[in-house]
């Protein structure tokens, strides 16, 4: 343990340092965040706040965890590392996805950003690949645990290999949606993966605890600089990133169903965007003052802060909820 908690400050300590070295440049580059005029009016003076600042995490995690690959690859532990590797090009191909529609926002000045039909499709292939590998190579099998009932259930791969898609689109989506609010995304996920990290430990999947502690070390290091006022935003580049780390996480431990319980503020988050659309579109009005659901809770009084903390807590709660069902 005492080799995970070194992994965990290392991988703090080589965020932070690149996030003292690259906000200064996305600063002198302008790219700036853009607000929207339909949203929360309080929000506009974040106009110009660096974004793309996911870059930061993928760095960090990407260099920590190739060090600990190749560290476990000279010990002779070729197993653990050649399955940490899949898990870190994972969740890097989808900040990359988010990546290139900051880019184009952002930098190329394109408002529109990536084409919804071509990043939806960049996140398909990436599920896809995910899915092929756990079962093609690793033989990870198509049986998931039953949260509560505590044991596994055989589902057929004509219907776990599209379920483990959906996962995997649903729950990048939902972390993208749960980004706008100083802090929130990166600290409910910081607990999200703190919690399947500790799954891993239960169940001694090796490498998905080295995983999970360098998510972790990064994901704290970045939300120094992201806490109200925020000096950073992590964009879509971070969203989808972290979102590929809960996910392939989850599919790895066999835990799909898991995440409606652990990851509960995205989820709703989620279905406050769904029922928002669909009711306006049946009724001509709205169920909240503005979807996704923190920013209802922004129009109706709550500080920034106040949300952050209020949704961190409600997410720790329903992770030891979730623990206590394993």
């Amino acid at each position: 343990m005492d080799f995970q908690i070194q992994l965990l400050l290392l991988t703090f300590l080589v965020t932070v340092i690149f996030s003292l070295l690259i906000i200064p440049i996305l600063r002198k580059l302008k790219v700036g965040q853009i607000e929207r005029t339909d949203g929360p009016q309080s929000h506009l003076k974040k106009q110009g706040t660096p974004t793309m600042g996911g870059i930061i995490m993928i760095v960090g995690i990407t260099i920590i965890t190739l060090i600990v690959a190749l560290y476990y690859y000279l010990k002779g532990n070729i197993e653990v590392a050649t399955r940490l590797l899949p898990l870190l090009f994972t969740s890097i191909g989808f900040g990359i996805v988010g990546f290139v529609d900051d880019f184009k926002k952002l930098v190329l000045k394109n408002t529109t950003g990536l084409k919804p039909a071509y990043k939806m499709l960049g996140l398909l292939i990436i599920s896809v690949g995910y899915t092929v590998y756990l079962i093609n190579v690793l033989n990870t099998g198509t049986d998931i645990y039953i949260p509560f009932l505590k044991e596994y259930i055989q589902v057929p791969a004509i219907l776990y290999i599209p379920s483990a898609i959906f996962v995997m689109l649903a729950t990048t989506n939902a972390v993208n949606l749960t980004d706008g609010v100083d802090g929130l995304s990166t600290s409910v996920t910081t607990i999200i993966i703190t919690c399947l990290t500790v799954i891993g430990i239960i169940f001694d999947v090796k490498e998905i605890i080295l995983f999970g502690c360098i998510a972790c070390g990064s994901n704290l290091a970045f939300l120094l600089f992201n806490l109200h006022p925020a000096k950073i935003m992590m964009g879509d580049t971070g969203s989808l990133l972290l979102g590929g780390v809960i996910a392939s996480i989850a599919l790895y431990l066999k835990l799909p169903l898991l995440l409606v319980i652990i990851a509960i503020v995205p989820v709703l988050e989620t279905v406050s965007v769904i029922l928002q659309i669909a009711f306006f579109k049946l009724t001509g009005k709205r169920i909240f003052k503005m979807a996704p659901l923190h920013h209802h809770f922004e129009l109706s009084g709550w500080s920034e802060n106040k949300v952050v903390s209020i949704f961190s807590v409600v997410t720790l709660i329903f992770c030891i909820i979730g623990l206590n069902s394993i």
